[in-house]
């Protein structure tokens, strides 16, 4: 007994739907069918009636945060893959800055198997370039990789020792993984926690600078140059990034970048006041640094569209600004933010927004995941592009409630989410 989804609105091209009919048997895409040509006979299997409804490869997200082992009061691996599927999300890469930080074999393994006892997405754990985070000691590649890991990171903290970045990316090239990085001097950020910008000098306060990413962006597509490694600049947020990245792939390095909606929606001319929801790390920029990711994405310069999702207590978020911990959460909005922005302003087609979501992820990490064709995984959302509805933080599966999209009016919101042939959230 299989699944039989109907009426599907497919992403042909541009903005252009196909009505599609799917059928899922076991894990994978049984069939496709034209609904134009063919009604299928559905007895026997469950049906969902789509009704019309937007339906997608199931989205992927390469940069998240769960938060286990360590800070479970923030998220656990089973309220954030949970809250991912509510978002679209079937498949997650989580960093590795928990406690005890992911750069271990046991703790890979504690990781893995939570996602398969108590996670409802698929979970991709990252291993840790250096021991314990800390810069001074590269983790064991091997055995981190043999273990599961998809690439290595410190994220949260960019690695500050020039040749500590090059013996890992050498490293990292020699058995075929690749490189992530937090891109941030620490000499540059030090008791500062809004960028440098509008806000900072309205208030009188420090300012982080953009050169305190672009810095180690020109000194890490460099040392891939030199290594050959496949280097991934995290959650790029300054025009400087966005330019030196474009250079460094017009000269055919091997460097790929994300980008999170918040930097895409936001600048530092919004944050409305000393509220910590309004504080993430990259901070939010100037609106030019804003226009450059948007024309980064748009060109290529930045391949995918990742959340960051980065959930804290609201405990720790009433603290204050200075107190607070760094960091928003992203699953349930990502999708609906994008859309009503972008593509139902008609800046983006949906295939572009799509594309950014699941397939180029795929792409970039070398994932068999993110397209709807037959023979393959059977991880499918289906969205409604058309109910309108508030961000409304109670009622997001994640424990975490720290985003400033509070009361923003939105379409383009998941209704169902299939990972693995098997629905793991529902709207109805």
């Amino acid at each position: 007994m299989g699944i039989w989804i109907l009426n599907a609105q497919v992403v042909a091209s541009g903005n252009e739907l196909t009505k599609q009919h799917i059928l899922v048997e076991g894990n994978v895409i049984e069939k496709i069918v034209d609904a134009a040509k063919e009604q299928p006979d559905t007895a026997g299997h469950t049906v969902i009636d789509a009704a019309g409804k937007l339906v997608t490869p199931g989205l992927i997200d390469m940069h998240v945060h769960l938060r286990e082992p360590g800070f479970e009061h923030k998220e656990t691996i089973a309220t954030g893959t949970r809250s991912a599927a509510r978002g679209g999300y079937t498949t997650i890469a989580c960093m590795p800055n928990t406690r005890p930080v992911i750069d271990t074999v046991e703790t890979v393994k504690y990781v893995l198997d939570k996602a398969a006892t108590e996670g409802v997405v698929r979970v991709l754990p990252y291993g840790c370039i250096t021991k314990n985070e800390l810069g001074r000691e590269l983790t064991d590649f091997d055995a981190l990789k043999e273990a599961g890991v998809i690439g290595y990171t410190d994220d949260g903290v960019g690695v500050q020792s020039a040749q500590m970045m090059k013996d890992a990316m050498a490293k990292a090239a020699s058995i075929g993984m690749p490189v992530i990085a937090h891109c941030e001097d620490n000499t540059l950020v030090e008791g500062a926690w809004v960028s440098e910008g509008a806000f900072s000098k309205k208030h009188g306060l420090k300012g982080i600078p953009n050169e305190s990413e672009a810095i180690h962006v020109g000194r890490d597509v460099l040392l891939a140059e030199a290594t050959g490694v496949h280097y991934h600049v995290c959650h790029v947020s300054t025009e400087q990034s966005v330019r030196l990245i474009r250079h460094a792939k017009q000269f055919g390095i091997k460097v790929t970048a994300e980008v999170c909606p918040h930097h895409l929606l936001l600048s530092d001319e919004d944050i409305p006041g000393m509220d910590a929801n309004w504080k993430m790390n990259p901070p939010l920029r100037t609106p030019r640094d804003v226009q450059a990711c948007i024309e980064g994405l748009l060109d290529g310069t930045i391949d995918i569209i990742v959340t960051d999702h980065a959930p804290h207590s609201e405990e720790e978020k009433a603290r204050g600004v200075d107190l607070a911990p760094f960091g928003i959460v992203g699953f349930e909005t990502a999708f609906p933010l994008l859309y009503t922005k972008f593509v139902a302003t008609g800046q983006w087609t949906l295939q572009f927004l799509v594309e950014k979501m699941t397939s180029l992820p795929a792409q970039v990490f070398g994932l068999p995941l993110g397209t709807l064709e037959v023979g393959k995984e059977a991880d499918i959302a289906i969205i409604d592009l058309d109910a309108e509805k508030e961000v409304n933080p109670e009622e997001f599966a994640s424990k975490g409630r720290n985003t400033p999209f509070t009361g923003w009016k939105l379409k383009g919101w998941p209704t169902l989410t299939i990972f693995g042939g098997k629905v793991v959230w529902s709207e109805a």
